[in-house]
């Protein structure tokens, strides 16, 4: 790979996260039902319509940012996200990188349907995942879009409540997961439907750009043939209090890909 970032990447890494339900005992398994704990305003600030950003990090240089927002939609239980990575510095001139990736969630943070827009190196592809819950099936739609043509369809068997990468996020933010606690959840991108395990793993001080942190650290379990082939080491940084930011996310690849990092800049609630 010298010379050039692989195709997908940085937006694989980022779409990545997944989520335990509650702090149950260790290894406890997700049921297919979530209850969604309601908002509490002051005492429990997330969730609440949001904008954040962050510096995109590959072996030690700058390689792009990623913006990450969360909307709600009508009915108190239903939001709208969405996550856009683009490439930047030296690696946009080695590989261009835009994408677009939209989750409709309902019910709390259970995926509804994900769209994927992606422009990568000289790729235009387009990707549409349904998750139907009343069927229990999610179906995959990925489209050349500079070919017009579908290249690839699938459907996979899902739990009542599964989540993509970025429900998972938001669903590990609402329920605070001890240290030392592990928990299994339900995880799908359409083509795979797995249970994930997460561990809840220390409290650490993380020092970024944007300030001090008191944190949990989280390791997520996607890697390694869980859900992407691709092996590797996912860690995941929340705060340490109401707000449950995620200020840092950082995947350890094998050779010849290295780690690659996304550390918070701005946060912004409107």
């Amino acid at each position: 790979m010298p010379g050039r970032l692989p195709p997908r990447l940085i937006g694989a890494c980022l779409a990545l996260l997944l989520i335990p339900s509650d702090s149950r005992p260790q290894s406890a398994v997700l049921a297919d039902a979530i209850p969604f704990k309601g908002f509490e305003g002051a005492t429990a600030p997330f969730p609440s319509a949001e904008r954040l950003s962050y510096d995109i990090e590959w072996r030690l240089i700058y390689a792009g940012s990623a913006h990450l927002s969360l909307e709600p939609k009508p009915g108190n239980r239903n939001w709208d996200s969405q996550l856009r990575i683009e490439s930047g510095g030296l690696v946009s001139k080695l590989y261009r990188l835009e994408d677009t990736y939209n989750t409709g969630m309902e019910n709390g943070f259970c995926t509804a349907s994900t769209q994927l827009n992606a422009i990568e190196g000289k790729r235009h592809r387009a990707t549409k995942v349904v998750y139907d819950r009343t069927r229990g099936r999610a179906s995959y739609v990925e489209r050349d879009l500079d070919k017009n043509s579908v290249i690839k369809t699938s459907e996979v068997d899902i739990p009542v409540c599964t989540m993509d990468a970025i429900a998972g996020l938001y669903k590990l933010r609402m329920d605070k997961l001890e240290p030392g606690q592990s928990i299994q959840a339900p995880m799908s991108d359409g083509k795979k439907s797995v249970y994930a395990r997460v561990e809840a793993q220390a409290r650490e001080q993380v020092k970024i750009k944007a300030g001090t942190f008191d944190t949990i650290r989280y390791e997520v379990f996607l890697f390694n043939g869980v859900l992407y082939p691709r092996k590797g080491d996912l860690f995941v940084w929340l705060t340490d209090d109401a707000h449950r930011l995620p200020v840092q996310i950082r995947a350890r690849m094998n050779f010849p890909v290295g780690t690659i990092s996304f550390e918070l800049t701005k946060d912004e609630h409107p």
